[in-house]
């Protein structure tokens, strides 16, 4: 690892020497009214050809000979800032963009209007929160997560879920990150509505193809989301009330033009709506659900060259259930906790630096007592994080991107407590297990050539499973007679390996190009999971002594096309990925409280298709049209007689239709159409009676299909009119959820009819939908 430094060292040191006899403009993109940084801007300098997209942070850096330039800030749904600059000597200079009217345009992307073509990066879509919150969705409630699962390469995890499968991955092999923290669990209500509060996000980020080498840990895609820093300038109050929940968010200057501040918080009132129709005689008397969230960030700007950010976000679903005639009770909260101190710096116009620390916390907890007896089921997983990363302008060819990363893993599968009277009992099954992962890598962004753009990275991951741990022994019956025991922090077992990721592009004019990516992954933690969606009830679990870690190769071409002016993007993209050590659980596995790697198979998956993107990006008309043919498979040699079968990710047709019309400032519709394959599945074939005891036997693994999935959603925003100086904004959304009522398959099952023992018996099939036409009226607030 030291030979890697020293050599990082010396190209950054190599290049950054080659450019000492140019100048440099470097600086920051922010709005110019509220004083946020702008992620993705763009800097060009006219008839120079050479252009650089500001970092996450909105600090950007170009380097040129001496001259005089027309150099031009952009960035979609903002004014151009275009300024002459002579360039004689290294300059600081901020761009202030100011947004375009409404009805100027109609924003689906945040980033440049061409960036599809020129960049080099494959599979990465950028989405702005204008665009979440047109698109209607269940209960009227604004959903990051279901917007992208609109998007070729991603499919849904069933009927109004969260759950998010992207190019046949799991949900654990998506990197979701709020904050540069990761959230382990994205659902509230059982996973049909996201953590993500609309309200409290500035950006979203999702890369599904040719990830880059700062990002690590998962084999599928990365979800980079953002918080906003708060409003610089002045004081701002938003918020909503839906059908299901509010929301209220306050944020303004600490100290004008140095600091600022942002709070947002949601609830939902089921429990309060539903509690005066609940009889004090019903069994489910003092029973609830609610969920809330919590986002909070603070900056301060110490100078042009240090800023200080803390935030974080907190969750909670809290699900009660009171049974007075029985004197039964149970409590059920889960959720997430997030801390995040980022600390900027720029040492010098082309070397930034963000440091970062993270802590986050995902818990899931079931207490239930009954008389004097109580019991409590725990778990969760634990996490400390500390990152340091550098990008470096080197030269307008060259820029390199390169850090380091450390996370310290508490794995809590289970842990089970109780008592009875004054007798306690805590049995042996705590099973906790401790990690540290590692991770520094390279990049270079290169330009070739006008022609060709060249993303190339290295990443080295490292994988320990700490003590304390025992591995035990067993005898012929299964039972534990020896063991070997670690002891606090010290290694069980070590996993490591390069990550090489690669992507090319060759521009073959200004609106067509080609590219090319091939990417290694390696995944060392783990969900255990019965179903496809976000349920509280999921485990992670690490990479163990007898836990590999998931290893994947994706290689992704693709045909990208724009057309007037870049008002049209298409594309159409192939990819292969094949995927190693995926885990399942055994055949006949039921759920019980010991470890469960000892329920765990192992074998291999594959995927591909091809994806199909139509986007139209101005006008009055906006959206999307997205098509994707995709196949998915699993092989293990202990399921299925060892031969293959379709993944439960697997889905041959998707597509989805997404359209905004604006029709003048008071009015915008929205319409949103979906059509799925059904999902594969397994079902019983054959009925017996044996022994008096009623059994059924199963088909071989998904062979069957459920009925296809199609729906249609509307929705019309009403924005009253305001006077100039008015301070009031407020605008009403009225939302149809499926307006066809279409009754779509959430699953199905067998009800019996007659008697076995006389041969009367008759099995019909059932099936269960979820959600028929569901009409939300929602009021949002501004001022």
């Amino acid at each position: 690892m030291l030979r890697f430094v020293a050599i990082l060292w010396g190209v950054c040191c190599a290049l950054y020497a080659t450019a000492q006899e140019k100048f440099t403009l470097s600086g920051y993109v922010r709005d110019s009214l509220s004083g946020e940084t702008l992620i993705g801007a763009t800097v060009s300098v006219n008839g120079n050809g050479k252009n650089i997209a500001s970092n996450q942070f909105g600090f950007y850096s170009i380097t040129l000979p001496r001259g005089t330039y027309m150099v031009v800030a952009t960035f979609a749904g903002y004014e151009m800032q275009p300024l002459t600059i002579s360039l004689d000597r290294n300059i600081e200079q901020n761009f202030y963009l100011p947004a375009k009217p409404v009805l100027q345009e109609v924003i689906v992307s945040a980033r440049r209007r061409d960036g599809n073509v020129t960049s080099a990066q494959m599979g990465k879509i950028d989405l702005s929160i204008n665009q979440v919150k047109s698109v209607p969705v269940l209960l009227g409630e604004t959903d990051l997560l279901k917007t992208l699962q609109l998007l070729p390469g991603v499919r849904n995890a069933g009927e109004g879920n969260t759950g998010m499968y992207v190019r046949g991955g799991g949900p654990d092999q998506n990197l979701i990150l709020l904050d540069d923290a990761i959230v382990y669990n994205t659902g509230h209500l059982f996973g049909f509505f996201s953590i993500f509060n609309s309200d409290a996000i500035k950006n979203i980020s999702l890369v599904k193809g040719g990830m880059q080498a700062q990002y690590g840990g998962r084999l599928s895609s990365v979800l980079d989301v953002a918080m906003k820093e708060g409003n610089l300038n002045k004081f701002e109050v938003e918020g909503g009330i839906g059908a299901i929940a509010s929301r209220l968010s306050v944020q303004g200057p600490v100290k004008k033009n140095r600091s600022s501040f942002i709070v947002s918080g949601r609830r939902t009132y089921i429990d309060l709506l539903m509690k005066p129709f609940i009889s004090e005689k019903s069994d489910f008397y003092g029973s609830g659900y609610y969920f809330y969230d919590l986002n909070a960030k603070v900056n301060y700007i110490f100078s042009e060259k240090d800023r200080l950010y803390l935030s974080g976000y907190f969750g909670r679903d809290v699900f009660t259930y009171r049974n007075a005639r029985r004197a039964f009770r149970a409590d059920i909260p889960w959720g997430n906790t997030t801390a995040t101190l980022r600390w900027n710096h720029v040492f010098n116009r082309k070397l930034f630096a963000n440091t970062t620390v993270v802590y986050n916390d995902y818990a899931f907890s079931f207490g239930a007592a009954q008389n004097d007896f109580n019991i409590k089921l725990s778990s969760g997983i634990h996490d400390w994080s500390a990152k340091t990363d550098f990008d470096l302008y080197a030269s307008p060819q060259h820029k390199l991107r390169f850090g380091a990363a450390f996370t310290h893993h508490t794995f809590t599968p289970n842990i089970l407590s109780g008592n009875q009277g004054d007798n306690q009992f805590f049995p042996d099954n705590e099973m906790r297990k401790y990690a540290g992962e590692t991770g520094i890598y390279l990049q270079n962004d290169w330009e070739v050539s006008k022609r060709i753009k060249v993303n190339a990275g290295l990443r080295y991951s490292r994988f320990v499973q700490l003590g304390p741990y025992k591995i035990f022994s067993n005898d012929i019956n299964g039972n534990k007679n020896d063991s070997i025991s670690y002891g606090t922090n010290k290694p069980v077992k070590t996993y490591y390996g390069f990550e090489p990721r690669f992507t090319i592009r060759y521009a073959i004019d200004n609106e067509t190009s080609l590219k090319a990516a091939v990417t290694r992954n390696l995944q060392y933690i783990h969900l255990v999971s019965n179903s496809g969606s976000t349920l509280p009830t999921d485990l992670w679990v690490p990479s163990t002594y007898r836990v590999k870690p998931q290893i994947s190769w994706q290689y992704a071409a693709g045909l990208f096309k724009n057309f007037s002016n870049n008002m049209l993007e298409t594309s159409v993209e192939l990819y292969y990925k094949r995927m190693d050590n995926q885990i399942e659980y055994r055949e006949g596995y039921t759920p019980s409280l010991k470890d469960p790697e000892e329920d765990f198979v192992f074998g291999k998956g594959w995927s591909y298709g091809t994806e199909l993107f139509i986007n139209k990006t101005r006008g009055k008309l906006t959206g999307w049209i997205g098509y994707t043919l995709s196949w998915t498979w699993r092989q293990f040699d202990t399921l299925n007689g060892g031969i293959r079968f379709p993944s439960k990710y697997d889905r041959r047709h998707d597509l989805s239709v997404v359209g905004t019309y604006q029709l003048n400032k008071k009015w915008k519709f929205s319409a949103v159409f979906v059509y799925g394959s059904g999902n594969a599945v397994s079902l019983p074939e054959r009925f017996y009676v044996i022994g008096g005891v009623f059994t059924q036997e199963y088909s071989k693994i998904n062979q069957y299909r459920l009925a296809p999935y199609h729906r249609m959603d509307l929705s019309a925003t009403l924005t009253p009119g305001t006077k100039p100086k008015q301070k009031w904004q407020q605008s009403w959304v009225f939302s149809i959820y499926n307006v066809y009522s279409r009754l779509n398959p959430y699953f199905i099952y067998f009800s019996q009819d007659g008697n076995p023992y006389n041969g009367s018996l008759t099995m019909k099939t059932q099936q269960v939908s979820l959600f028929p036409i569901i009409p939300a009226v929602t009021w949002n607030f501004k001022f």
